[in-house]
Protein backbone atom coordinates (compact mmCIF):
# COMPACT_ATOMS: atom_id res chain seq x y z
CA UNK A 1 0.00 0.00 0.00
CA UNK A 2 1.12 3.63 -0.69
CA UNK A 3 1.22 6.11 1.96
CA UNK A 4 -1.52 8.00 1.33
CA UNK A 5 -0.39 11.90 1.26
CA UNK A 6 -1.53 14.20 3.86
CA UNK A 7 -3.44 16.97 2.12
CA UNK A 8 -5.82 13.53 0.64
CA UNK A 9 -6.39 12.92 3.93
CA UNK A 10 -7.46 16.23 4.99
CA UNK A 11 -9.90 16.14 1.44
CA UNK A 12 -11.68 13.34 3.45
CA UNK A 13 -12.01 14.85 6.62
CA UNK A 14 -13.99 17.17 4.45
CA UNK A 15 -16.02 14.90 2.72
CA UNK A 16 -16.65 13.15 5.44
CA UNK A 17 -17.81 15.93 7.65
CA UNK A 18 -20.03 17.34 5.25
CA UNK A 19 -21.10 14.33 4.26
CA UNK A 20 -20.42 14.97 0.37
CA UNK A 21 -18.76 16.72 -2.52
CA UNK A 22 -20.46 19.57 -2.74
CA UNK A 23 -19.41 20.93 1.03
CA UNK A 24 -16.17 20.20 0.70
CA UNK A 25 -16.11 21.76 -2.69
CA UNK A 26 -17.23 25.19 -1.17
CA UNK A 27 -15.14 24.80 1.69
CA UNK A 28 -12.01 23.93 0.05
CA UNK A 29 -12.20 25.92 -3.64
CA UNK A 30 -11.77 22.49 -5.53
CA UNK A 31 -14.26 21.31 -8.24
CA UNK A 32 -16.81 18.20 -6.48
CA UNK A 33 -15.03 16.01 -9.68
CA UNK A 34 -11.07 16.91 -8.24
CA UNK A 35 -12.56 15.71 -4.97
CA UNK A 36 -14.32 12.46 -5.90
CA UNK A 37 -11.47 11.17 -7.95
CA UNK A 38 -9.34 12.07 -4.96
CA UNK A 39 -11.47 10.15 -2.77
CA UNK A 40 -11.44 7.22 -5.25
CA UNK A 41 -7.68 7.05 -4.52
CA UNK A 42 -7.38 7.09 -1.28
CA UNK A 43 -9.49 4.05 -1.19
CA UNK A 44 -6.81 2.41 -4.05
CA UNK A 45 -3.84 4.03 -1.91
CA UNK A 46 -5.63 2.34 2.00
CA UNK A 47 -7.24 -0.83 0.40
CA UNK A 48 -10.68 0.35 1.79
CA UNK A 49 -14.06 1.40 1.24
CA UNK A 50 -14.38 4.49 2.80
CA UNK A 51 -17.81 5.75 1.83
CA UNK A 52 -21.12 4.28 0.69
CA UNK A 53 -21.68 6.50 -2.02
CA UNK A 54 -25.51 7.61 -3.16
CA UNK A 55 -27.39 10.76 -4.71
CA UNK A 56 -27.93 12.46 -1.35
CA UNK A 57 -24.12 12.40 -0.57
CA UNK A 58 -21.33 10.04 0.57
CA UNK A 59 -21.90 8.47 3.78
CA UNK A 60 -19.15 6.97 5.57
CA UNK A 61 -18.55 2.98 5.90
CA UNK A 62 -17.41 1.04 9.08
CA UNK A 63 -13.79 1.48 7.67
CA UNK A 64 -14.67 5.39 6.62
CA UNK A 65 -15.43 5.90 10.33
CA UNK A 66 -12.39 4.29 11.83
CA UNK A 67 -10.18 6.40 9.71
CA UNK A 68 -12.16 9.48 10.70
CA UNK A 69 -11.50 8.63 14.40
CA UNK A 70 -7.56 8.36 14.04
CA UNK A 71 -7.25 11.49 12.02
CA UNK A 72 -9.21 13.60 14.48
CA UNK A 73 -6.97 11.96 17.03
CA UNK A 74 -3.89 13.30 14.62
CA UNK A 75 -4.97 16.63 14.09
CA UNK A 76 -5.73 16.91 17.93
CA UNK A 77 -1.91 15.95 18.71
CA UNK A 78 -1.04 18.31 15.89
CA UNK A 79 -2.45 21.28 17.16
CA UNK A 80 -0.99 20.49 20.62
CA UNK A 81 2.78 20.54 18.93
CA UNK A 82 1.59 23.73 16.98
CA UNK A 83 0.62 25.19 20.24
CA UNK A 84 3.70 24.34 21.97
CA UNK A 85 5.72 25.36 19.17
CA UNK A 86 4.13 29.32 19.11
CA UNK A 87 4.76 29.38 22.97
CA UNK A 88 8.40 28.72 21.81
CA UNK A 89 8.50 30.96 19.64
CA UNK A 90 7.36 34.18 21.85
CA UNK A 91 3.36 34.14 21.63
CA UNK A 92 0.40 32.11 20.27
CA UNK A 93 -1.56 33.89 17.41
CA UNK A 94 -5.47 33.17 17.73
CA UNK A 95 -6.80 32.81 14.45
CA UNK A 96 -10.67 34.47 13.94
CA UNK A 97 -12.37 34.43 10.63
CA UNK A 98 -15.47 36.67 10.45
CA UNK A 99 -17.17 38.11 7.76
CA UNK A 100 -16.79 41.80 6.64
CA UNK A 101 -19.72 43.14 9.38
CA UNK A 102 -19.03 41.03 12.01
CA UNK A 103 -15.30 41.73 12.09
CA UNK A 104 -15.88 45.70 11.22
CA UNK A 105 -17.89 45.47 14.84
CA UNK A 106 -14.98 43.41 16.15
CA UNK A 107 -12.02 46.06 14.84
CA UNK A 108 -14.26 49.00 16.37
CA UNK A 109 -14.28 46.90 19.74
CA UNK A 110 -10.84 45.20 19.69
CA UNK A 111 -9.93 46.55 22.95
CA UNK A 112 -13.11 44.31 24.67
CA UNK A 113 -11.08 41.07 22.44
CA UNK A 114 -7.62 41.94 23.18
CA UNK A 115 -6.29 43.46 26.48
CA UNK A 116 -2.94 45.16 26.91
CA UNK A 117 -1.92 42.45 29.23
CA UNK A 118 -2.45 39.12 27.18
CA UNK A 119 0.05 37.10 26.42
CA UNK A 120 -1.22 36.27 22.65
CA UNK A 121 -1.70 37.68 19.73
CA UNK A 122 -5.04 38.49 17.28
CA UNK A 123 -5.33 37.32 13.79
CA UNK A 124 -8.64 38.50 11.87
CA UNK A 125 -9.42 37.15 8.63
CA UNK A 126 -12.51 38.98 7.14
CA UNK A 127 -14.36 37.29 4.04
CA UNK A 128 -17.51 36.15 3.21
CA UNK A 129 -16.86 32.64 2.87
CA UNK A 130 -17.76 30.13 5.51
CA UNK A 131 -15.34 30.15 8.33
CA UNK A 132 -13.64 26.49 7.64
CA UNK A 133 -12.04 25.29 10.93
CA UNK A 134 -10.99 21.63 9.30
CA UNK A 135 -7.62 22.52 8.33
CA UNK A 136 -6.69 25.01 11.13
CA UNK A 137 -7.23 28.09 9.03
CA UNK A 138 -8.86 29.45 11.80
CA UNK A 139 -9.50 29.26 15.64
CA UNK A 140 -12.64 30.79 15.88
CA UNK A 141 -15.08 31.29 13.50
CA UNK A 142 -18.45 33.34 12.93
CA UNK A 143 -20.74 31.11 10.71
CA UNK A 144 -24.69 32.11 9.82
CA UNK A 145 -26.11 28.57 10.24
CA UNK A 146 -25.24 26.28 13.56
CA UNK A 147 -22.15 23.63 12.04
CA UNK A 148 -23.00 19.73 12.02
CA UNK A 149 -19.37 18.62 12.19
CA UNK A 150 -19.14 16.47 14.32
CA UNK A 151 -15.67 18.17 15.45
CA UNK A 152 -17.29 21.44 15.92
CA UNK A 153 -18.62 23.14 19.09
CA UNK A 154 -21.00 26.12 18.52
CA UNK A 155 -22.53 29.04 20.66
CA UNK A 156 -25.68 30.25 19.38
CA UNK A 157 -25.43 34.77 19.03
CA UNK A 158 -28.84 35.69 18.59
CA UNK A 159 -30.02 36.92 14.95
CA UNK A 160 -28.91 39.17 12.35
CA UNK A 161 -32.14 41.67 10.44
CA UNK A 162 -31.48 43.07 7.41
CA UNK A 163 -33.19 46.12 5.48
CA UNK A 164 -32.87 47.92 2.84
CA UNK A 165 -31.02 51.43 3.05
CA UNK A 166 -30.92 54.61 1.24
CA UNK A 167 -29.57 58.11 2.20
CA UNK A 168 -30.67 60.08 4.54
CA UNK A 169 -33.47 62.12 2.52
CA UNK A 170 -32.91 60.77 -0.56
CA UNK A 171 -35.74 60.72 -2.86
CA UNK A 172 -34.45 60.36 -7.14
CA UNK A 173 -32.03 57.49 -5.68
CA UNK A 174 -34.78 54.76 -4.44
CA UNK A 175 -35.08 53.59 -7.84
CA UNK A 176 -31.49 52.47 -8.56
CA UNK A 177 -29.59 49.60 -6.80
CA UNK A 178 -25.80 48.94 -6.21
CA UNK A 179 -24.56 45.70 -5.20
CA UNK A 180 -21.85 43.62 -4.60
CA UNK A 181 -20.96 41.86 -8.32
CA UNK A 182 -22.85 38.38 -8.62
CA UNK A 183 -20.05 36.32 -8.86
CA UNK A 184 -18.68 38.19 -5.13
CA UNK A 185 -22.31 37.75 -3.84
CA UNK A 186 -21.76 34.94 -1.44
CA UNK A 187 -24.22 35.32 1.24
CA UNK A 188 -27.75 35.76 0.89
CA UNK A 189 -28.12 39.16 1.48
CA UNK A 190 -25.35 40.03 -0.92
CA UNK A 191 -27.43 38.21 -3.96
CA UNK A 192 -30.62 39.14 -2.81
CA UNK A 193 -30.63 42.53 -5.33
CA UNK A 194 -29.59 40.40 -8.02
CA UNK A 195 -32.78 38.12 -7.73
CA UNK A 196 -35.51 40.04 -6.50
CA UNK A 197 -35.14 43.61 -7.35
CA UNK A 198 -37.00 45.34 -9.76
CA UNK A 199 -35.00 48.43 -10.39
CA UNK A 200 -31.90 48.45 -12.18
CA UNK A 201 -28.32 47.96 -10.57
CA UNK A 202 -26.50 50.92 -11.88
CA UNK A 203 -23.17 50.15 -9.84
CA UNK A 204 -21.11 47.08 -8.00
CA UNK A 205 -18.55 46.67 -6.14
CA UNK A 206 -16.59 43.54 -5.34
CA UNK A 207 -16.73 44.05 -1.60
CA UNK A 208 -19.40 44.78 0.56
CA UNK A 209 -17.36 46.85 2.91
CA UNK A 210 -18.13 49.86 -0.31
CA UNK A 211 -21.69 49.47 -0.34
CA UNK A 212 -22.65 52.26 2.31
CA UNK A 213 -20.00 54.30 1.11
CA UNK A 214 -21.93 54.53 -1.89
CA UNK A 215 -25.59 54.50 -0.73
CA UNK A 216 -23.82 57.88 1.34
CA UNK A 217 -22.87 59.39 -2.08
CA UNK A 218 -26.25 59.05 -3.51
CA UNK A 219 -25.58 56.12 -5.59
CA UNK A 220 -28.27 54.28 -5.20
CA UNK A 221 -29.91 51.68 -2.33
CA UNK A 222 -28.48 48.75 -1.19
CA UNK A 223 -28.97 45.69 1.22
CA UNK A 224 -27.25 46.18 4.49
CA UNK A 225 -27.23 44.52 8.22
CA UNK A 226 -29.44 46.77 10.02
CA UNK A 227 -26.56 46.86 12.20
CA UNK A 228 -24.74 48.50 9.73
CA UNK A 229 -27.44 50.82 8.61
CA UNK A 230 -28.84 51.71 12.42
CA UNK A 231 -25.79 52.99 13.57
CA UNK A 232 -25.07 55.54 10.37
CA UNK A 233 -26.58 58.88 11.35
CA UNK A 234 -26.41 59.42 7.49
CA UNK A 235 -28.83 56.14 6.27
CA UNK A 236 -32.22 55.17 6.71
CA UNK A 237 -34.08 51.95 6.00
CA UNK A 238 -36.48 52.16 3.10
CA UNK A 239 -39.46 50.18 3.98
CA UNK A 240 -39.36 46.89 6.99
CA UNK A 241 -37.35 44.50 7.41
CA UNK A 242 -36.58 41.50 4.53
CA UNK A 243 -37.53 39.14 6.72
CA UNK A 244 -36.85 36.08 4.48
CA UNK A 245 -33.28 36.89 5.19
CA UNK A 246 -32.82 36.96 8.95
CA UNK A 247 -31.01 34.28 10.31
CA UNK A 248 -29.23 33.08 13.17
CA UNK A 249 -24.69 33.65 13.99
CA UNK A 250 -23.30 31.27 15.55
CA UNK A 251 -19.80 31.12 17.15
CA UNK A 252 -17.87 27.67 16.11
CA UNK A 253 -15.08 26.32 17.68
CA UNK A 254 -13.17 22.92 17.09
CA UNK A 255 -14.43 20.59 19.93
CA UNK A 256 -10.18 20.06 20.52
CA UNK A 257 -9.01 23.25 21.04
CA UNK A 258 -11.87 25.59 22.52
CA UNK A 259 -9.98 24.73 26.13
CA UNK A 260 -6.92 26.01 25.27
CA UNK A 261 -6.93 28.91 27.41
CA UNK A 262 -6.42 31.77 25.14
CA UNK A 263 -8.94 30.58 22.93
CA UNK A 264 -11.42 30.02 25.76
CA UNK A 265 -10.74 34.23 26.62
CA UNK A 266 -10.75 35.25 23.24
CA UNK A 267 -14.40 33.06 22.23
CA UNK A 268 -15.76 34.03 25.80
CA UNK A 269 -14.69 37.96 24.63
CA UNK A 270 -16.29 37.68 21.46
CA UNK A 271 -19.52 36.24 22.96
CA UNK A 272 -19.91 38.83 25.78
CA UNK A 273 -19.28 41.65 22.87
CA UNK A 274 -21.59 40.26 20.19
CA UNK A 275 -24.64 39.35 22.77
CA UNK A 276 -24.09 42.72 24.20
CA UNK A 277 -25.31 44.27 20.73
CA UNK A 278 -27.94 41.20 20.07
CA UNK A 279 -31.08 43.58 19.77
CA UNK A 280 -28.88 45.89 17.45
CA UNK A 281 -28.35 42.62 15.93
CA UNK A 282 -31.72 41.80 15.51
CA UNK A 283 -32.80 45.42 14.21
CA UNK A 284 -34.52 46.72 16.88
CA UNK A 285 -32.49 50.01 16.52
CA UNK A 286 -30.37 49.95 19.85
CA UNK A 287 -27.96 52.28 19.91
CA UNK A 288 -24.14 52.07 20.54
CA UNK A 289 -23.37 52.67 24.24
Amino acid sequence: MKNAAWDSYQLFLQVARLGGLTGASAATGLSPATIGRRMLELEQETGRMLFARSQTGYRLTADGQILLDHLQEMEAAARKVDAWRQAGEGGVTVKIAAGTWVAWMLTENFSAIRMPADGFNIALTIGEARANLAYRESDIGIRAFEPDESNLAARLLGEVAYAVYVRRNAGEVENRWIAVAEDDAISAYLRWPHRQASEPIVATVNRPRSLPDLVRAGAGKAVLPCFVGDLDPELQRLGGELTELRHRQWIVLNNEDRHRPEIRTVADRMTKLLKSYADLFAGKRASRS
